[in-house]
């Protein structure tokens, strides 16, 4: 069977100050097919703004699962919602303001798959 259960995934906080469970990593996923990307679910507390960074290689798609936020990407700041998804390029400087009273919650896909000593903080 190629899938994950999620009650397995301990959660951990990224260099962005987000917390992350690796729902498909190939560190950790390689047997059930996964090589060249990763799918993430990060939550964003109440108030809580990830740190302004970007990865030198990986791509990313966000996906707004729950909540609302505003996101930065490069010199625009936008609003972000459930339904919302966020192409953010190898190379942008990024990052996503939780203002509401509620945990913002999102999908994260990177590719190639996310590593640390991709993530520069800035």
């Amino acid at each position: 069977m190629k899938k994950t259960c999620y009650a397995d995934i301990p959660p951990y906080v990224t260099r962005d100050g987000s917390v992350i469970r690796e729902l498909m990593h190939p560190s950790r996923h390689a047997l059930l097919g996964s090589r060249q990307q990763s799918l993430a679910e990060a939550t964003v507390a109440p108030g809580d703004t990830t740190v302004l960074h970007r990865h030198r290689q990986s791509e990313e798609l966000y996906y707004i699962i729950v909540g609302r936020g505003l996101m930065t990407l490069g010199e625009e700041t936008f609003e972000v919602m459930e339904g919302d998804t966020i192409c953010i390029p190898a190379g942008t400087a990024h990052c996503i303001h939780n203002g509401s009273d509620r945990a913002l919650k999102l999908l994260c896909c990177c590719s190639p798959a996310y590593m640390h000593d991709d993530t520069e903080l800035l």
